[in-house]
């Protein structure tokens, strides 16, 4: 299962464009509402989640992913389950994916301590010992990283990529008409 966090404050597109991008290729995904089921967006669209933060599953997890947006970012960093989350991500050896502002979560954790990466700019300093690369979207082992909402699509499609395999991937990016 991959687990998508939402926190109030989230980044609407840079969440649920990835879910429908993984939902294509056939992988079990689930949105977990940080302090709610129901968690609203930085532009105040609500969105319901499949589950709870208090429901989180630590022994089913395939990847979690981190959107950005503000003050999103800021209150998945400051919950005690989601940092456990990515700790537990880092020690099963499974994907840890964030976009925007996200990426600084795991920049403070030193995480990104000599791993390729990207942010939206601005947070650079944020990932604390990371090569900033030349891209908008970056994977480095188990890192995936992405600069912001213009590339949600992208970032969707390498998480794809880094579960189901590059023809995967290519499918659904042919199949959206992704350029």
């Amino acid at each position: 299962m991959v687990y998508v966090f939402l926190a109030d404050g989230f980044e609407i597109i840079e969440a649920l464009a990835p879910v429908d991008v993984m939902k294509r290729a056939g992988i079990e995904v689930k949105t977990v509402g940080v302090g709610s089921k129901v968690i609203t967006s930085s532009c105040e669209v609500s969105v319901v989640c499949d589950s709870e933060i208090a429901d989180f599953d630590f022994y089913n997890v395939e990847a979690i992913v981190l959107p950005g947006g503000m003050p999103g970012t800021l209150n998945l960093e400051n919950n005690e389950t989601v940092q456990k989350a990515i700790d537990n991500a880092v020690n099963i050896n499974v994907p840890v994916c964030a976009i925007c502002a996200a990426p600084s979560i795991l920049g403070h954790k030193g995480l990104l301590n000599g791993k390729n990466a990207v942010c939206f700019p601005g947070f650079e300093e944020a990932l604390e010992g990371a090569e900033i690369a030349d891209e908008f979207v970056v994977c480095d082992g188990n890192f995936i990283t992405a600069k912001g909402a213009g590339v949600c699509i992208d970032f969707g499609l390498e998480i794809v990529k880094k579960i189901k395999g590059e023809e995967t991937a290519l499918a659904i990016k042919n199949q959206i008409q992704c350029r």
